[in-house]
């Protein structure tokens, strides 16, 4: 038997199975339903944000490291600390100081708070006037002691001390000793498996909101919170506005109260199936997530749409309901599978994506369009005839079984125009399309990439739009990106970013020293900022050097040591180590050194008018450079890594999606129909659309972010299916008699019914996401909604000529075979 015959053999056992047993089907699927709702508790909500895409980097982990081990100014990023962030006309006051050490007496008083340690402007300068000071309680005494006087000498006298300047805004002042705003930074002691950092930032902030002044309790905890609140929001505004999108197009489609009470049970369950797959395989819920039930419904509906439709035009045809029935899901079936198989390509080629969200994205889409395939292919068709059957029992009266689109209709004339006039210069046509579709696939070919916390946040100011839902749709208020910008606008530096460069080695070693400064002479141009061309570094040879400058004992120490008169020690370098770590400057010297001596940081200053991609170039070239193991990092790096992992993930899976879509396309057709150029025929709409999405984002600026990265494929995945859909019906319209004219002609008024209907469900309800309050939900919903309608216009308008095409390139072959043949003989 051949692969054809097994193929038909297998499709006749699915139908007869949904034909002659109708209820053990429907029974069957109910049951499996029951299985996945048991999965459904199990279903784990995950913020989604930057943390989820920076796992596992080196870039990451070697900032990761960094923070682990040397002490910083305040780590905004840590798991265990709180900022409390307050503003005022000046935060350096005696009154705003003493605010600040009764705010963390109150937190320290609350052992479920669990605060270990603070550091601050308040317990910095408590701790300079009385160094035995070590509680908050002891900071306040200290300050409410002390006199204005005294706390402003204090304050000049620690001016160079990174542990007040890094809390201090950048519009600090050591002269007037004022400043607008300060972080102090609350470390936690929390257990390995602790989580509940979310709880914890909120009591903090409720305790900051019961004293005076303006506090904000700022961490990861309270980020992810609002994340997830913003999901929930999402969601809430979201799926009421597809579900009644969908319902509405149902109506239209069906007309009909039971048909349409059967798609919204089958949309149901396939929601119930995937989200309780998601809860079995530990996959977490994110805010990639939410565009997957959505995409699911609306590919639901396009199943449904056609089903109920060609099964209509079986009923008007005169076949009964099981014929009809059978003879629709005979030429139905396969169109099913061809395009349930390329939709799994398509999403599924998310996969191979190095950022675990994205391939947790293409996972829980593949499987929901399976799922969405066997829902709509196998159980609708069986609950039709069961309903059906009761209806007739019943003797419930059919409303509308008419089916969308007719030849004799305005809508079947409309969609069967791009054929009437392909028929004329098809060869003009798609060289025209291919032209047109080259221009914008060049233009959009500059789309840009981003990777920024905001793509994740809730926008500072809610659209008023959202603001005038009702209560219960209404979306929460939200602080974290308020409190972000104010961070930016305080503390921000306007002399450009900084790289980090984490090493790792025996820095004992004489030439430890000269081989970390041996880069800064010639420095890549995003790193030349310093005078001459130099790079501008602070590590622990400018602490040693700064050390130096004050202390004479120790600059006779490193004068002995340095054989080159360079100002850079080359031998005995942990005797060095040792004293400076002993001295008055041992706390800077532990930001650039561990205390094992075997790991250090160099912190670059980079050009303001360098570029991201630029500054990560420059930083990974400097890296290289040195003689120890070496990492560039920083915030900067790490985002450029992101960006540079989605373009790729962009580039890998929409190569992979076509080529995997268009050889199985050529194999399947040629299997079935012995027509495998018709394969290659199918995926010229879909980059036609492609090429024009690709143009349209670059046009509206936007760009391949942490979700739209994943457009370009997953309208392969959604796209095709209305170019298979048509090329499908064509070719059970077109036999020897019929021409490709003809057959197509018949095509688009028949099957373009419901390829209009489904394109309108699938383009709104898809397009709701635009309605979500994260912008990363909003860009994805106007982009897929675009990719659909895209879609569907070249469906029917380059798919025509292309098919016209490959029947006289078939004819051309069928001619030069005949008038071979005698020549052979």
């Amino acid at each position: 038997m051949s692969l054809a015959e097994r193929v038909e053999t297998a499709t006749e056992l699915l139908n007869t199975t949904i034909v002659d047993h109708p209820r053990a089907v429907v029974v069957v699927f109910l049951l499996v339903t029951g299985v996945f709702v048991g999965g459904l508790g199990s279903v784990q909500m995950s913020a989604g944000g930057l943390d989820a895409f920076t796992d596992g980097l080196p870039e990451q982990q070697a900032e990761d490291q960094v923070a682990e081990n040397f002490e910083g100014s305040f780590q905004t990023d840590s798991q265990d600390t709180t900022q409390l962030i307050r503003t005022d006309s000046n935060v350096l006051t005696k009154e705003a100081l003493v605010r600040d050490t009764r705010l963390l007496e109150r937190v320290s008083e609350r052992d479920d708070l669990r605060m270990e340690s603070a550091n601050g402007p308040a317990p910095v300068i408590a701790q300079h006037l009385n160094p035995s000071a070590t509680t908050p309680a002891e900071y306040r005494r200290t300050l409410e002691g002390a006199t204005q006087s005294e706390i402003r000498q204090a304050v000049r006298a620690l001016e160079d001390n990174p542990r007040l300047t890094g809390s201090l805004s950048n519009d600090f002042n050591p002269t007037s000793v004022s400043a607008s705003a300060s972080i102090t930074t609350v470390s936690h002691d929390f257990p390995a498996s602790f989580d509940g950092l979310t709880a914890v930032q909120t009591d903090v902030q409720s305790i900051a909101d019961d004293g005076p002044g303006d506090v904000r309790a700022f961490g990861s905890g309270t980020t992810e919170s609002e994340i997830r609140q913003s999901m929930t929001d999402s969601l809430g505004i979201v799926m009421p506005v597809v579900i009644l999108l969908l319902l509405f197009f149902l109506v239209v489609a069906y007309r009909d109260p039971i048909d349409v009470l059967l798609g919204l049970v089958t949309l149901v369950m396939t929601i119930i199936w995937t989200f309780g797959f998601l809860g079995y395989a530990r996959i977490p819920f994110s805010q990639q997530m939410i565009s997957v039930p959505v995409l699911l419904l609306a590919v639901g509906v396009d199943f449904g749409i056609h089903i109920i439709n060609r099964y209509r035009e079986e009923t008007e045809r005169g076949y009964a309901a099981v014929e009809a029935m059978r003879e629709a899901n005979s030429q139905l079936i396969v169109a099913f599978v061809i395009v349930t198989v390329t939709a799994v390509f398509g999403f599924g080629a998310n996969v191979i994506s190095t950022l675990s969200p994205i391939r947790n994205l293409g996972i829980a889409s593949a499987v929901g369009i399976l799922f969405t395939f066997l829902l709509f292919g196998v159980f609708l068709p069986s609950a039709k005839l069961v309903s059906d059957d009761l209806r007739t029992y019943l003797g419930v009266p059919e409303f509308n079984s008419t089916p969308i689109a007719s030849e004799d209709s305005a809508l079947g004339r409309v969609l069967a125009f791009p054929a009437q006039v392909s028929q004329h210069a098809p060869v003009v046509i798609v060289l025209g399309l291919l032209l047109s579709g080259g221009v914008m696939g060049a233009y959009g070919s500059g789309v840009g990439t981003s990777f920024e916390n905001e793509d994740f946040l809730p926008p500072e100011d809610i659209p008023a739009y959202l603001t005038e839902l009702p209560e219960s749709l209404s979306p929460g208020e939200y602080t974290v990106t308020s409190t972000i910008n104010l961070l930016d606008d305080k503390f921000g530096s306007s002399q450009g970013d900084t790289v980090t460069v984490y090493v790792e080695g025996n820095l004992k070693q004489d030439h430890a020293l000269e081989a970390l400064a041996a880069p800064n002479d010639n420095p890549p141009e995003a790193l030349a900022v310093g005078a001459g061309g130099r790079a501008e570094a602070q590590s622990i040879i400018t602490v040693i050097q700064s050390h130096a400058d004050e202390n004479e004992e120790f600059a006779a120490l490193v004068a002995r040591n340095d054989q080159n008169d360079n100002g850079i020690p080359d031998q005995n370098l942990e005797k060095i180590y040792d004293e400076l770590f002993a001295s008055a400057a041992g706390d800077r010297a532990e930001q650039y050194l561990t205390e094992d001596y075997r790991s250090a940081q160099i912190e670059y200053r980079t050009d303001a008018d360098a570029s991201q991609t630029e500054v990560t170039a420059g930083g990974s070239e400097i890296a290289d450079r040195l003689r120890f193991e070496a990492t560039a990092t920083g915030s900067v790096v790490v985002l450029a890594a992101v960006m540079d992992r989605i373009f790729q993930s962009a580039i890998q899976g929409l190569a992979m999606a076509v080529g995997l879509t268009a050889v199985f396309l050529v194999l399947i057709y040629g299997i079935l129909e012995r027509k495998p150029l018709l394969g290659v025929v199918n995926i010229f709409p879909i980059l036609v659309a492609i090429a024009f999405l690709l143009g349209t984002m670059r046009y509206m600026d936007i760009t391949l972010n942490a979700l739209t990265a994943t457009i370009l494929s997953i309208s392969v995945g959604v796209g095709i299916a209305y170019s298979v859909h048509t090329t499908h019906r064509f070719i059970d319209e077109y036999d020897a008699k019929t021409g490709a004219h003809e057959a197509m002609m018949t095509t688009l008024t028949g099957t373009g019914g419901a390829l209009f209907g489904s394109m309108l469900t699938t383009a709104l309800g898809t397009g709701a996401l635009a309605l979500a309050i994260t912008p990363i939900l909003g860009n994805f919903g106007v982009l897929i909604g675009l990719s659909v309608t895209y879609s569907f216009l070249a469906a029917v308008i380059a798919l025509p000529p292309a098919v016209l095409l490959w029947e006289r390139i078939r004819q051309w072959d069928v001619d030069l075979v005949a008038r071979l043949r005698p020549a052979v003989r």
